[in-house]
């Protein structure tokens, strides 16, 4: 049927706008945006896990498997699924379900385990599922049968709202089809394949005492009701709003002109609040730029402050990158500087500390230096790197404590540093030169440390976002590689280490170290202007 909708997982988390547009008779010729190559970079690398899942599975759990291969046109893969079923097979790999057109449902797992008369969903995933901690309800990571599972003493849920939802559209296609396990029950195998974690589907779980059935149950109701009205032609549920997933959105090239045209709000303020300022007949930036900061915002105010939200659209209208927050702009400086920037190859791990070492002379030669390791992630040279790494930088500290000498390192959002600091610390605890997790606390948590993400967030309003690469621009930085950025930069290491298997390519580990050396030099940048230059910035009062 030409009009027929329906909907896969996704459409539960995805924006409201993208599914209207998915569906809409009239937008089904519209070009869209190049593929994202980050995304395409984690799809690839998704489908290299589960292939390794698939094979450590059938090598040790028992019983009937059935493979569909998911190079298949569709029709044959839901046809081998429905063979399989028919047949009772106990493990059915790449399993596409008929159409639920009844439900309006489609989708497939990644595993469906049989279990009494019916089937139970599993999910390979390449992200981590648990967190350190208790409660967790888990079985081995070969072990397939919920009856075995128990509280784990060591792990919890890491939230994963994604794997739950889309465990509910399983569990209500196979419910539709007649072929749902009597235990509304769904497991996950994450990316370090430790354990399978298994979710209660009917346990109330989610904010307010609701479950992932409910929960999901209300968003497909919704994102349903989006797209038969699109595809119906009826009236339009969901008008272009700027959210996250635009940075992203294929769609974008259609939002972003009609937004502009529009100057809507969420250009400007985001989320929830753009909503309600558009209900409260704020609808455009003109109208949030003309209100008074010092008055009391006309919705309930949720991200950051009502003054902020003007000053930015303000800063909007007259075309600035980043506005002042305060009178005087201030960042700490030391004798001895030190830039630093970590590269890292998704959950993978961290291959390159880089260092920029600048101020006053402590007998360690100043300048760009990379501790690195080009084997392919992940690896146990990793920890050579990183030992080498934290060496370095405690001899640089205790050289200028014994030369009377202050010291400071820098970063760029020390959230993603702070998060491989640790990791490699647990990961590599008994290799020779890793440091205790005392030594590298009490580091991230002295003045030496600084984030001067944190330090562009409380002092100045950025209207067109916080990225390193929107920030530095401004004091005078340019990249020398015109394609620097973190999702280019995935494609470079893939080819630097041959993960593709083709021969490492030496050229795109010096064009690595290069765009490594720039985030440092551009993080220098930044402070130096932040040290003087910075105070000619308009200050949002004035605007």
């Amino acid at each position: 049927m030409e009009n027929e909708v329906l909907l896969d997982a996704a459409a539960v988390h995805r924006c409201r706008r993208r599914v209207h547009l998915e569906h809409a008779p009239e937008h089904r010729d519209t070009p869209l945006g190049p593929p994202d190559p980050a995304t395409e970079q984690r799809i690839a690398d998704a489908a290299a896990h589960r292939e390794e899942i698939r094979r450590r599975l059938i090598e040790a759990a028992a019983g009937e498997w059935v493979t569909v291969p998911r190079e298949l046109p569709a029709e044959e893969r839901v046809a081998l699924t429905e063979r399989a079923i028919e047949e009772g097979a106990s493990h059915i790999w790449g399993a596409l379900l008929p159409a639920d057109r009844r439900g309006h449902r489609r989708g497939g797992a990644e595993l469906l385990i049989r279990d009494g008369q019916g089937y139970l969903p599993m999910l390979v995933v390449r992200h981590r599922i648990t967190d350190p901690g208790t409660g967790a309800i888990t079985t081995a990571p070969t072990d397939l049968d919920p009856a075995h599972a128990t509280a784990d003493d060591r792990r919890k849920v890491r939230s994963q709202p994604r794997d739950q939802l889309r465990l509910a559209h399983l569990r209500r296609m196979l419910e539709g089809l007649g072929l749902a396990s009597a235990r509304p029950l769904g497991g996950v195998i994450g990316l370090d394949a430790d354990v399978v974690l298994w979710h209660d589907l009917s346990a109330p779980t989610w904010p307010g005492g609701r479950n992932a059935l409910t929960e999901y149950d209300a968003r497909f109701a919704d994102r349903l009701a989006v797209a038969q009205a699109a595809a119906s032609g009826g009236p339009v549920l969901a008008e272009p709003s700027r959210v996250l997933e635009c940075r992203t959105c294929p769609w974008w090239v259609t939002c972003e002109p009609q937004l502009r045209a529009l100057r809507d709000v969420s250009l400007v303020v985001r989320g929830e609040d753009a909503v309600e300022l558009r209900r409260a007949g704020v609808s455009t930036v003109d109208k949030l730029a003309a209100l008074d900061p010092a008055d009391e915002p006309p919705i309930l105010w949720t991200s950051g402050t009502f003054a902020d939200a003007v000053a930015l659209a303000r800063a909007w209208l007259a075309d600035l990158t980043v506005v002042r927050k305060v009178p005087e702009v201030v960042v700490p400086r030391a004798d001895v500087e030190l830039d630093v920037d970590m590269e890292s190859f998704g959950e993978s791990g961290a291959y390159l500390w880089g260092c920029l070492l600048s101020g006053a002379d402590i007998g360690i030669e100043r300048g760009y230096r990379a501790f690195v390791t080009w084997d392919p992630l992940p690896t146990v040279d990793e920890a050579r790197s990183f030992a080498e790494f934290w060496g370095w930088l405690r001899e640089v500290r205790g050289r200028a404590e014994a030369a009377g000498l202050t010291f400071r390192a820098y970063c760029y959002n020390a959230m993603a540093e702070n998060r491989w600091l640790f990791g490699s610390v647990e990961r590599f605890a008994d290799f020779e030169g890793i440091p205790a997790k005392r030594e590298v606390q009490s580091f991230v948590d002295s003045d030496q440390w600084v984030d001067l993400f944190r330090s562009v967030s409380d002092q100045f309003l950025c209207a067109r976002g916080k990225g390193l690469k929107v920030v530095a621009p401004v004091a005078g930085f340019t990249w020398r590689d015109p394609e620097a950025g973190g999702e280019a930069s995935m494609r470079w290491y893939r080819a630097a280490v041959g993960m593709d298997g083709g021969e490492p390519d030496p050229g795109q580990r010096d064009r690595l170290l290069r765009y490594n050396e720039d985030d440092v030099l551009a993080t220098k940048a930044l402070r130096e202007w932040m040290s003087g230059p910075a105070a000619e910035i308009p200050y949002m009062g004035d605007l």
